[in-house]
């Protein structure tokens, strides 16, 4: 403790600052330490060297001990012991300038540690010495308590210089993640062009080929016959010749950038862009707004500041767009802004459903008679900025298109002098996707008996096929039809299964599909891809327990669902009773977990329940109105699809000799209600499903609820 206490005083005297000591008194105390554990004791020595361009305070450690094993391995630092051996010289080397270690075999170890003292200190003199010498014979060594107190400064000294670290720290993988999502908006941008061009119809397409052939061919002719004559191939200009054909040469630049802008908003006007609304997150936007843009910061007298939005929800429109109207918007301000600066924001509109974008700069301010004129094709106004970084006239047009084509506007607010404002009012959700603003809830009555299968599909008879596919099975289908809804359903119910398309109205959901298999609370619940994408490597390799083509079977869903979900196929009962309470009380004599119980009020739907769901068992009342139970037993035999399913007939009716011998004949079993009513109907009922083969269907008997009643 003492060494330390010294090694502070004599690194104060000499002018070191509080970090500086603490790093100081840290080594030295680490060696001195290790000189009294391992060789009982040793000596300390303090000396200035001035030989070298800075002056070098050394400190030197010399004990008689053993000496130090396997010394070249420490200072690798690949050697490992039990007892800490080795690391406090290897973080005392790090802490100082030079460091130095002899340890001959018997000899003792000598340790030699030096800092470079700072470089605002002056030359220490040896009068300087003699009253650093002075100073510490007077003060004398600290009591404990008093460097307890020493190091408990250094602590919370270190610990402010690592919570500053961590802040820089923070603030650079700010700067990082900017950077990346600016790199990425880049790409996602190139791969939606480049998409954009691979699907253009033949019209748009020819519409380019003949600007391209038309504009561009003789703009190249004129632009390398120019270059001709300036190069005096066939002899040199007269000096006003010379000056035409510059100024012919600069007209024809200036029209081929005019040509390639033109192209662009031809794009728009075509009617052939494709809006790709999908959520997006305003933070992240900007973040990529900072990446994108700075690399043109090229004027330090401007400065570029983009706010951070708050309280603005997720939107769900198309985010390249509303970036491309942006980053027209700040090029354009850092273009006509010599000094000052360019502020980028974000805020809800008053009635809750937009987001207004504003780019404000201190640049030249535009007249208020002219804030129309700058939205129309080719307008230029005629200032001294304006002369020197003259444009094609196309940006501002092509914003306001763009916004338009989301749903919004652009506005503008400027007084010359004052700068400008230009604003952009986009809708939160894209006017295309009206029809299904209405976010599907999880219904109210989710059968309990049935598990929920999430579909995510957004073509209706697509869905209306998984609908009749599930009815009657223990599934139940929760429809969604964007990304947007099925994130909305998966915070309020939790599926057994879901069912997942990717092309969904233009988004892909490749990055849902790689969203639920990442997160805890959805990697278990298993995807079954059905697509019309040949995308089955993809969609496994992403985490999707089975993949099929549209359209799905009916057979291999259920069977893909039965076996990811664990559950078993339900057995099918079709009750077919004119009266309610019969039939609530038949339902009652079969388990609620092994059984679905389909119902059919009269005999035409029954016969038609019975070809759709065909059931493994039929319970038919033979007193129905529009076709009788006997009729209803005939039109079952005769159809293919049903004569082989057995058939208890459950009536109140007194049945004749002929009337019993008929049933017989039909294979059909009769159970009275009578016995409904008398408590044996159970009984009853297993010895009948015993006769029939059937006994496993009242294997787990259990009163069945009302609630797992499906009626298609």
């Amino acid at each position: 403790m003492s060494v330390r206490q010294r090694t502070r005083q004599i690194g104060a005297l000499l002018g070191f600052d509080n970090q500086q000591l603490t790093r100081l008194a840290t080594a030295v105390s680490e060696i001195t330490r290790n000189a009294f554990q391992y060789a009982g004791g040793g000596r300390v020595e303090f000396a200035l060297d001035g030989q070298t361009p800075r002056q070098l305070l050394i400190i030197r450690v010399v004990d008689r001990g053993p000496g130090i094993r396997d010394l070249d391995r420490i200072l690798r630092g690949d050697y490992s012991s039990r007892t800490g051996m080795g690391l406090g010289i290897v973080g005392a080397q790090r802490l100082m300038d030079r460091f130095d270690i002899q340890s001959p075999p018997g000899g003792g170890v000598t340790v030699t540690l030096g800092k470079f003292l700072p470089k605002k200190v002056a030359a220490v003199t040896r009068d300087r010495i003699s009253g650093i010498t002075a100073e510490l014979i007077r003060f004398g060594p600290h009591s404990p308590m008093e460097e307890l107190r020493e190091q408990n400064r250094d602590l919370l000294a270190t610990l402010e210089e690592l919570r500053q670290r961590q802040e820089e720290l923070v603030r650079l993988n700010r700067e990082l993640d900017d950077t990346n999502r600016g790199v990425v908006a880049l790409y996602a941008e190139l791969d939606e062009q480049a998409d954009h061009l691979r699907r253009a119809d033949e019209v748009k397409t020819r519409f380019l080929s003949n600007m391209t052939h038309e504009f561009r061919t003789p703009l190249n002719s004129i632009l390398a016959l120019t270059r001709l004559l300036l190069d005096g191939l066939d002899g040199d200009l007269t000096p006003e010749q010379e000056k035409q054909v510059h100024f012919i040469r600069k007209s024809a630049e200036s029209l081929s950038e005019l040509v390639n802008d033109l192209l662009d908003l031809a794009k728009v006007e075509a009617g052939k862009i494709v809006i790709r609304p999908a959520d997006f997150e305003i933070p992240n936007l900007f973040g990529a707004l900072r990446g994108m843009l700075r690399p043109l910061m090229l004027n330090t007298a401007v400065n570029l500041v983009i706010e951070e939005p708050e309280g603005i929800p997720t939107m769900y429109n198309d985010e390249a767009k509303v970036s491309q109207i942006l980053r027209n918007f700040i090029s354009n301000a850092l273009k006509f802004t010599e000094r000052g600066e360019v502020r980028v924001s974000a805020r809800l509109s008053e009635d809750g459903k937009s987001v207004i974008f504003s780019v404000a700069d201190t640049g030249i301010g535009i007249a208020p008679e002219h804030h129309a004129l700058i939205f129309q094709e080719f307008a230029q106004l005629d200032n001294a900025v304006q002369r020197k970084v003259r444009g094609t006239g196309l940006g501002l047009p092509l914003s306001k298109k763009l916004a338009e084509l989301l749903g919004g506007s652009v506005s503008l607010t400027s007084e010359p002098g004052l700068g400008s404002t230009f604003s952009a009012t986009i809708p939160l959700v894209h006017a295309s996707t009206a029809a299904f603003n209405d976010v599907v809830v999880a219904p109210d009555n989710l059968d309990q008996n049935r598990v929920p299968v999430l579909v995510i599909e957004d073509e209706i008879e697509t869905r209306l096929l998984y609908e009749k596919y599930l009815r009657g099975t223990g599934f139940q289908p929760v429809p969604a039809r964007s990304v947007r809804e099925a994130r909305v359903l998966l915070e309020t119910i939790r599926p057994g299964a879901i069912i997942l398309d990717i092309l969904l109205r233009g988004e892909d959901t490749w990055g849902l599909l790689a969203e639920l298999k990442a997160a805890v609370q959805t990697s278990r619940i298993p995807i079954l891809v059905v697509t019309n994408a040949d995308e089955r490597q993809k969609a496994q390799s992403l985490g999707a327990e089975a993949f099929s083509n549209k359209p799905v079977e009916r057979r291999w869903l259920l069977e893909q669902l039965h076996h990811f979900t664990g559950r078993r196929s339900l057995r099918k009962i079709l009750v077919i009773d004119e009266e309610e309470v019969s039939r609530y009380l038949l339902r009652q004599l079969f388990p609620a977990k092994t059984v679905q119980v389909i119902e059919a009020g009269n005999g035409a739907d029954g016969l038609r329940f019975a070809r759709e769901e065909q059931p493994q068992l039929i319970v038919l009342d033979l007193v129905m109105p529009d076709l009788d139970g006997f009729e209803v037993l005939e039109q079952l035999r005769t159809n293919p699809r049903t004569a082989g399913i057995p058939v208890i007939v459950a009536s109140a009716k007194t049945l004749e000799a002929d009337e019993r011998s008929h049933l017989d004949s039909r294979g059909c079993a009769f159970l009275p209600k009578s016995a409904l009513s008398d408590g044996t109907a159970l009984a009853a009922l297993r010895q009948i499903c015993e006769r029939l083969g059937l006994s496993e269907i009242l294997a787990e008997n259990e009163p069945h609820p009302a609630a797992s009643t499906v009626t298609p």
